[in-house]
């Protein structure tokens, strides 16, 4: 191992690369402690430290912020809302661009009509970034919650700093992960939420230690302890077999007879992921599934004032805000769904069947026992549906069963999402594309690399002369 990475820094390129990434990395971690001006972080650390309704809701999307988006609104730092409103302007016009035909048209055209759709992506962040940035100023300068100075709050050169802060944070950090791209190795934005997720791994171990002891019923014991490093495992390898399982089609090249040489022939495969929308259905559904707990939780609470909770809608507005948090049955369910409903409408939009057969008939190969044309088209449609099922039942079994085992054993749920579920998922998905990315610089340069590559003494292109 130890050679494997003096071999990496041994390659000035490669070299270049990873200390320029690191450095870029660096930056986003520094901005992520700079708080916006007029901010008090003392009660907005209280607040979101105690427990209860719609607290309680609140503190689950800014740790769903912190955890996907790279971002921090529990301290309201410049890069609060993080990189989300870059990822949610790239999926919409995504969507955009396979049910709209002029999109699609534009998409086309090549790497014009690509730049073109990337100008409206950025004007697109923009327009989220403002509008984000004011709902939660204006959440966090109610008087219940005291996140902002009240001397600042009715000033209007107070709102249009933090407003244009936080969106420059945001806007800054779309275009480090564009100079990580360009400069550095591996996906920009996707490193970046990976940064956000590593570091908040250590807070969650420090939970654990000081909430174990064995003698008290109500701390963690060993067998809790046990429990979770078995699902952290389990998480670990579910996430590796998801990211790296294939389903193969073989792929028969036709014969071409040119005189008395024959070319062609050859078998391949046509590799299919059988997790081919990666951690975006769970991001949407994890999403989706905190608005409603907020909303219900803060009607719930309205009403509980107004009436002292002895209303029947009241109760049963209660009663749905406590079943849709993490680890409820409700929860579970719907989020499940939900999950499976991503992974079918992202494999709509980013697989498409016929284009795929079209490629494949005019490269001179078929499918064996498949006639080229609509008869391959539906068997690779009927082949994705049903191994994108096995892909959403994966999803769902490490999205779901983290949620579980921490509501049983009463864990904080800051603590259940980076032990396991979606947060893990990210970070070895991503993990796997850097290490293939620095694999495949190994191996150009004959290196071993450290997925288990050939060695500079086995390249052929390294071996003396024989005899």
């Amino acid at each position: 191992m130890f050679k494997i990475f003096a071999n990496v820094f041994s390659i000035p390129e490669l070299r270049n690369k990873i200390l320029f990434t690191l450095a870029m990395l660096a930056v986003y971690r520094i901005g992520y402690w700079v708080p916006l001006p007029g901010i008090d972080t003392s009660s907005l650390s209280e607040y979101f430290a105690t427990q209860g309704g719609d607290t309680s809701a609140a503190k689950k999307a800014a740790s769903f912020v912190a955890m996907f988006a790279g971002g921090s609104l529990s301290q309201s730092t410049i890069f609060g809302l993080g990189i989300m409103p870059y990822i949610s302007a790239s999926i919409i016009f995504q969507i955009l661009s396979a049910v709209s035909p002029t999109l699609k048209k534009i998409q086309d055209e090549g790497p014009t009509g690509r730049q073109k759709i990337m100008e409206w992506t950025r004007y697109a962040t923009l327009a989220l970034c403002v509008f984000q940035a004011i709902g939660w100023l204006m959440f966090i300068s109610r008087p219940g919650v005291g996140g902002v100075d009240p001397q600042w709050v009715k000033n209007p050169i107070w709102w249009v700093t933090a407003i244009s802060m936080l969106t420059a944070g945001t806007m800054f950090l779309m275009w480090l992960g564009e100079q990580i791209d360009r400069h550095g190795i591996g996906n920009g934005v996707s490193l970046i939420i990976t940064a956000g997720i590593i570091t908040g791994m250590p807070r969650a171990v420090q939970w654990l230690i000081d909430n174990f002891n064995p003698s008290d019923p109500n701390q963690l014991d060993w067998m809790s302890i046990i429990l979770l490093a078995v699902g952290f495992v389990g998480v670990i390898m579910g996430a590796v077999l998801m990211t790296v399982a294939q389903r193969r089609i073989p792929v028969q090249q036709a014969k071409h007879t040119r005189g008395r040489r024959v070319f062609g022939g050859q078998r391949s495969y046509l590799p299919l992921r059988v997790n081919h929308s990666g951690v975006m259905p769970v991001i949407f559904a994890s999403s989706l599934m905190i608005f409603p707990q907020v909303l219900i939780s803060g009607v719930a609470e309205q009403l509980r004032g107004a009436t002292g909770g002895t209303g029947g809608f009241t109760r049963a507005l209660i009663w749905l805000g406590s079943s849709l948090t993490a680890g409820q049955f409700l929860f579970v369910v719907c989020e499940a769904v939900l999950i499976f409903f991503f992974s079918y409408v992202w494999i709509t939009i980013q697989f498409n069947p016929e284009e795929m057969s079209k490629q494949l008939r005019e490269h001179g190969s078929f499918i064996p026992g498949l006639r080229p044309g609509p008869r391959t088209a539906e068997y690779l449609e009927a082949v994705m549906e049903r191994i994108t099922f096995v892909g959403a039942g994966m999803l769902v079994i490490i999205a779901i069963l983290p949620q579980v085992i921490a509501t049983s054993m009463r864990i904080d749920w800051s603590v259940a999402q980076f032990l396991g579920g979606t947060g893990l998922l990210i970070v070895v998905s991503v993990s796997l594309d850097l290490l293939q990315r620095i694999e495949a610089s190994l191996l150009m340069r004959n290196y071993a690399g450290f997925l288990g590559g050939d060695s500079a003494s086995n390249s052929p292109r390294m071996r003396g002369p024989r005899g």
